[in-house]
């Protein structure tokens, strides 16, 4: 980030502001920066450069250009930038610099999209009265898009929205979460230097009350993209109006352990994916029904994997498990882990908490009803729950108001297909955990999971409307209008 780099980008140029948004270190508490925040006034201007800018088209090809440019920057500067991400949201140095490679691919990718953006021809001759008709779709851009992205993927989930936008012709006015700024700061600061002329990017940091509320009741705005939590998200639809939204809003994910599964392999992976980013990942492992026969030995194993796990300095490259986000945060993860002691459940590893830091929770003999398996922890925290057939633990997993993604461990490709075919939720992913997503796939969900899909391809599909053309070819037609035209022109 350069010291020029404000926080408040409109219309090509970074601005100062009598507000100030103040980005603190989420592991020393130590100021990082001060960035200028926004104001719903900053807001319409934003919105308002975004209508103009759009209104002159950028072809596939330059829009194709400033992507690579973009995914190349970002490439180059990985080592610092990850640095950046785990000062700014706590996350582990290994999996930030995992997430600056996921930014480098969802933006390439988009990229490729922009140059694959088309549409098909329809066979109006197919239909009675379609005959001598020729008719054919475009995709072309919904005009403005507003992106609100969240504090734990703060460069990935961005460049989810953003890229994908623009690759589709979308000018953008892009809000972050106040927590994790600057990331955002510098992949605007990426896309200025590639060329994408004024007005095509915005960026503007505030609180979700003002700057998202603003940004999202604007009327230059077509489409409103988002990730955070249902209730923020269902609330931005209720106001939406008649702007196209997609909402990606969370999970309790749950993840099925068969007898016929590798459970060691299994143990490692659902430990990690548990616990890694401190469980604030929205498809981070939550709920984990294991076959009975097997119970006791799995839960040995997953004990012991939690017990491996590193947690501590998040800049120390060999950390497993960071701090939350803030202090609040843990203090909540902590108090449903003992309102679930409380109820009955038994703590099988963790349960402790210093500050911000929330040891890595596994908790067996829980009820439905409790918060730790009806709700997003959106913590350090996983259960586990014994099942007696494996039609049982699909049913167990779908009694749940939330659908985005679903780990299953078998071998047994029928109970696998099963699981594929009766699981309510966007992603069903065999013998992995709910956790695995590569930024190709369509990626969404159901219920309180949200609805719309990301994943570049489908994220540009989202954020363009279908255009019907349609030619009459019918040889009478086309001679009487040619008999019109000579007859205009003798007068």
């Amino acid at each position: 980030m350069s010291d020029s780099a404000t926080g408040l980008y409109v219309n090509g140029q970074w601005e100062a502001s009598s507000a100030q948004v103040l980005v603190r270190d989420k592991f020393t508490g130590a100021e990082l920066r001060s960035l200028a925040g926004a104001k719903a006034a900053d807001v319409d201007r934003a919105a308002a450069a975004a209508r103009a800018a759009a209104a002159t088209p950028l072809p596939p090809r330059q829009r194709a250009a400033i992507l690579e440019h973009v995914a190349v920057s970002l490439a180059r500067d990985g080592d610092a930038l990850a640095r950046l991400i785990v000062q700014e949201s706590g996350k582990p140095f290994k999996d930030a610099r995992a997430e600056v490679d996921r930014a480098v691919e969802t933006v390439r990718l988009s990229g490729h999209a922009a140059l694959a953006l088309h549409g098909e021809t329809v066979p109006l001759d197919a239909s009675p009265g379609g005959e001598h008709r020729v008719g054919l779709y475009l995709r072309v851009p919904v005009g403005v898009v507003a992106a609100i992205t969240p504090f734990n993927f703060p460069l990935n989930l961005v460049c989810h929205k953003v890229a994908p936008a623009i690759a589709a012709g979308n000018a953008v006015v892009l809000k972050p979460a106040t927590t994790t700024p600057l990331s955002a700061v510098a992949l605007v600061e990426r896309f200025a230097a590639a060329g994408l002329p004024a007005g095509w990017l915005n960026l503007v940091v505030g609180s979700g009350a003002e700057v998202g509320d603003a940004l999202v009741r604007n009327p230059h705005v077509n489409f409103i993209t988002f990730t955070g939590s249902p209730p923020v998200g269902f609330a931005i639809k209720a106001a939406s109006g008649q702007k196209r939204v997609t909402l990606e809003l969370g999970n309790n994910s749950g993840n099925i352990v068969h007898q016929d599964a590798n459970l060691p392999a299994a143990a490692q992976l659902l430990a990690r994916r548990a616990f890694a980013q401190a469980g604030q990942s929205c498809i981070s492992v939550q709920r984990i029904y294991v076959h009975a026969p097997v119970f006791d030995r799995f839960q040995h194993l997953i004990a012991e994997a939690t017990a491996g796990l590193v947690v501590g300095n998040p800049l120390d490259p060999d950390t497993d498990v960071g701090p939350l986000i803030s202090e609040a945060e843990a203090e909540r993860v902590e108090a449903w882990v003992q309102e679930a002691l409380a109820g009955g459940a038994q703590l099988v590893a963790g349960g402790t908490r210093a500050g911000a830091m929330m040891a890595p929770t596994l908790l067996t003999g829980t009820a439905p009803t409790m918060r730790v398996v009806s709700d997003e922890v959106f913590g350090p925290v996983a259960v586990l729950m014994p099942y007696a057939r494996f039609e049982e633990a699909v049913a167990m997993v779908n009694q749940s108001e939330y659908g985005l993604q679903a780990g299953v461990f078998t071998q047994d490709l029928h109970r696998a297909w099963h699981a594929v075919r009766h699981l309510s939720v966007g992603g069903v992913v065999i013998n992995d955990t709910s956790s695995y997503r590569a930024d190709l796939m369509p990626y969404g969900g159901v219920g309180k999971s949200g609805q719309g899909r990301e994943g570049p391809r489908f994220a540009v599909e989202e954020m363009t409307e279908l255009r019907m053309a349609v030619f009459n070819l019918d040889p009478a037609a086309l001679a009487a209008a040619k008999t019109s035209d000579e007859g205009e022109g003798t007068k």
